[in-house]
This record gives C-alpha cells, sequence and structure tokens, in this order.
C-alpha cells in the first residue's frame, strides 16, 4: 500500500559530483538547466549559502557520510577508504527501522576496489548497486556497476539515465517499509581517461557558447573547450530529478518523502591549479543546496552559512532520529522553522592533495591559509600557516581581486584569522600559527587575478 503521511519520512539523498552553484536558475544561470530543481528550492527550503567542507571527492564524501570533518573521518585526500569502525548515516537510519540503499558512486573504499565493493566497506547500506569508482567502470553510454553479490551489472542507457532507472525501481520495490536512499551520480564530473564532459548525444551543441561565469571568462582555463557538455550533463541531472519525483508522485509518496539536493565541490575549470577543483575559490567549495518534503515544504530561503557536515543531522532530525555525539555539524530545521538559534557566522573548509590549506568562509568574507613546504597529499594538516587570499565576497563575488596583505584589510584578515584558528580547534586540530602575508602599503596598486591569470 502507498506510504501515507501518518508514516515515517522516506528520504532520499539527490548527491551530484562537481556541481557548481552557479549551473543553476536560482543562482543565476541564464540557461534554464535546472527547473526540478529552482522548483524544489523555491517550493522547498533553499540553502542558498551551503559550503563544503573538503573540495575533494573522496574527502566530502566521508563528510557526508558520517557528519564529521575529514581529518577526523581519516579520509582526507583521494585513496583513503573510510574507516570500517565509523557509524555512517545509513547505520543511524537502519537503527531506527529504515531500509538503507545505495546507487551510484561510492569512492570510500580501497583503491585496489575499482568497481566491487566487498560488505565490510559499503559502510553499513542494506542495498547496494554501486561502483567504488565509477569514473573508471563506466562511460557515458556504458554503465556498469555492481550488486550486493559484487556482480557486474550492465544498464542500457545515457549513465544519469540507466542510473534513474535503478533508482525507480528501487523505490516501487520498498512502499512499505521508510527507506534512506543515497543516489550518487558521477555527473558533472569530467571522463578521466577523456579529460571531457560528456553530456548526452545533441546536450553539447545546445550549451556551447552561450554563457560563461564571470571568473572562467576573466581567468580562461579550459572552460569554452568544456562549458557545452558540462552545461548539458547538469541538464540531464535536472530532468533525472524531474523523473524520480514524477515517480514518487504517481505512487502517492511525494508527500512523504524528504529529498535533499546537493553535491560534493564544484569545477574551476583549471583556473585556480592545473585541474578542477582542489582549492578553496567559490568554484570549488560552494554547493547548489535545496530540500523538500515534510518539514521543509514552504521553508523559503535559508541566508545562515551552511557546511556539508550540516546534512547529516538535518536528515536524521526530519526523520525523528537522534542526532548522535560523533555529528560535527547541526541540524537546519531550527532555522527553518525560524527559530531562534545560535548559528555559526562562518563556513570551515579544510583542503588536501592541490594543498594543505584551511579557509573561513563567511557572508561577506573568504579568508584562507596555506601551509608552506607541505605536499597535500602526504599531510593532513600543519602547525604552521601563511595567508593565501582574502576575497570582499559582497563586491567580488567571483574573486577575482585578493585583497591579502593590503594595509587596509588588515583588521579583517586578523578578525577571520582569529575565527579560523577556533573553527579549527572546535574540529579536533590544534591550534596553529598563522604568518601575515607581506604588507601591501595604502595606494600601492596590486595586480588581480584576472590579470596575474592572463
Amino acid at each position: 500500500m502507498p506510504q501515507t503521511q501518518s508514516n515515517r519520512p522516506n528520504v532520499i539523498v539527490f548527491f551530484t559530483d562537481q556541481q557548481r552553484w552557479d549551473s543553476t536558475g536560482v543562482h543565476g544561470n541564464p540557461l534554464d538547466l535546472t527547473p526540478n530543481f529552482d522548483r524544489m528550492a523555491r517550493q522547498g527550503t533553499h540553502l542558498h549559502t551551503t559550503v563544503t567542507c573538503q573540495p575533494v571527492c573522496g574527502p566530502a564524501r566521508s563528510c557526508l557520510q558520517t557528519g564529521m570533518y575529514a581529518t577526523n573521518t581519516g579520509s582526507w585526500r583521494n585513496g583513503i577508504p573510510l574507516r570500517q569502525d565509523l557509524q555512517t548515516m545509513a547505520h543511524f537510519f537502519a537503527a531506527g527501522g529504515y531500509d538503507t540503499g545505495y546507487i551510484g558512486k561510492w569512492h570510500l573504499a580501497d583503491n585496489q576496489y575499482e568497481g566491487a565493493v566487498p560488505p565490510e566497506q559499503r559502510g553499513g547500506y542494506d542495498y547496494w548497486l554501486a561502483s567504488n569508482l565509477l569514473e573508471f567502470t563506466s562511460d557515458a553510454y556504458d554503465m556498469v556497476m555492481y550488486d550486493n553479490d559484487q556482480q557486474r551489472v550492465k544498464l542500457p542507457g545515457y549513465r544519469v539515465d540507466a542510473q534513474t532507472d535503478a533508482v525507480i525501481r528501487y523505490i516501487d520495490s520498498h512502499q512499505e517499509n521508510p527507506f534512506f536512499l543515497f543516489i550518487s551520480y558521477i555527473e558533472p564530473h569530467h571522463q578521466n581517461h577523456l579529460d571531457d564532459y560528456p553530456p548526452p548525444d545533441g546536450y553539447r551543441e545546445r550549451y556551447a557558447g552561450r554563457w560563461t561565469p564571470p571568473d572562467l571568462a576573466a581567468l580562461g582555463g579550459s572552460s569554452q573547450q568544456h562549458l557545452g557538455g558540462y552545461w548539458g550533463m547538469i541538464k540531464r541531472l535536472d530532468e533525472a530529478l524531474g523523473r524520480m519525483t514524477d515517480s514518487l508522485k504517481s505512487l502517492g509518496m511525494l508527500d512523504n518523502t524528504v529529498i535533499l539536493y546537493t553535491t560534493d565541490h564544484g569545477s574551476h575549470f583549471k583556473t585556480r591549479n592545473s585541474e578542477y577543483k582542489r582549492s578553496c575559490h567559490e568554484a570549488s567549495v560552494r554547493l547548489p543546496t535545496a530540500i523538500t518534503g515534510p518539514g521543509f515544504t514552504g521553508g523559503g530561503e535559508i541566508r545562515e552559512m551552511i557546511s556539508l557536515v550540516d546534512l547529516p543531522p538535518t536528515l536524521l532530525d526530519a526523520a525523528g532520529l537522534p542526532i548522535p555525539e560523533q555529528m560535527e555539524g547541526r541540524s537546519v530545521l531550527p532555522l527553518v522553522n525560524r527559530q531562534a538559534v545560535d548559528w555559526p557566522e562562518e563556513a570551515f573548509i579544510q583542503i588536501s592533495e592541490s594543498q594543505v590549506g584551511r579557509a573561513v568562509r563567511t557572508k561577506r568574507w573568504k579568508y584562507g591559509v596555506t601551509a608552506p613546504d607541505k605536499g597535500g597529499s602526504q599531510h593532513s594538516g600543519s602547525d604552521e600557516y601563511v595567508e593565501q587570499y582574502l576575497y570582499d565576497l559582497e563586491f567580488d563575488p567571483y574573486e577575482l581581486t585578493n585583497l591579502i596583505g593590503w594595509e587596509s584589510h588588515r583588521q579583517a584578515s586578523d578578525v577571520l584569522k582569529a575565527r579560523l584558528i577556533r573553527r579549527m580547534v572546535e574540529a579536533g586540530e590544534a591550534a596553529p600559527v598563522i604568518h601575515n602575508a607581506p604588507s601591501i602599503p595604502k595606494g600601492q596598486r596590486k595586480v588581480s587575478e584576472a590579470e596575474a591569470y592572463s
């Protein structure tokens, strides 16, 4: 029988990979790529300024599965599997009587497991149709994942569509007991062996050359080669969101299902370093995020700073389940209900692989530091950092002018430095020494990032 409003809600995470926040209409994209997401954000709750706590695939996933920062999960760079003693959202939902399912990219098992993942490394999920490194076991029109028995499953169609078909089959077969389903798409991540963003046939031509975000227009990178395909992948993802929502509606389950749409990080298209992410700039760390369903319908736009680690406790809270002590974020439901709450004024970001770095993002400012002489693939943190950048996001939302070292902004940097150190300590790190950037006197012009990258 179809579930009713009196039942505990189903919970679905619709998780994309490497999706910029400004790919959505509610954030000003003019290409009408995301009408389903935009409607979800307007009719549900739009978490307007959501920031990842780690702009790298595996670490971000470890944070979202556990509600912990990556330095505490231990998966602070790609290739470090999620510790098997950690409890994930799957464990907590299962303890609350939920069926749990995972469909898509995992990226939290040992690297020796490119496709099939042994049961002990699946994070506690009951139903399993996934691939550890989906970018290596599939292509745009060659979708292969692995089932509970570690058997290869070839799914027909464009990869997004094939995966969505599997999602709809899962939903259709789980109408009796409440379920928690995590759907992890690889799109709009680049296809590694091609260094390309392969959309469905005909979609690249729709969007090539039509609109370039201001940071990419100023800084160049690979955007002119890749944006057409990237936008096309996002369009198909949004169509998949619509298909899934339609299936829930047709089964009488939509009004009793919480749906979270978010991603792990964005893409700066080789403008800030030699690849697509692994920096604390807005293009990498700001996430398109909305929630709809019981508790969130009509929630409006939330303007507080939301972190990726706030989303797991939010989902458990929405299901009426206790929030475990291990989770370092907090539920956004009090904000949705417009309750008085002492909410952090900044989001905290850790970065690895390209560098060892830390940053805080407030409504107005972005302040970041980097560890000298420490490679991000060898060290999770440092006891010493130097200031790297300061951006005034009110006047420079695409971060084209670095104000770090300007005498006129020394006070702002000092305030943000203190906030960053406090957040690092709260996350279990030792209080570091942060050295000031070289001082730039008033009136001395500094080269803008647009000029520096030209």
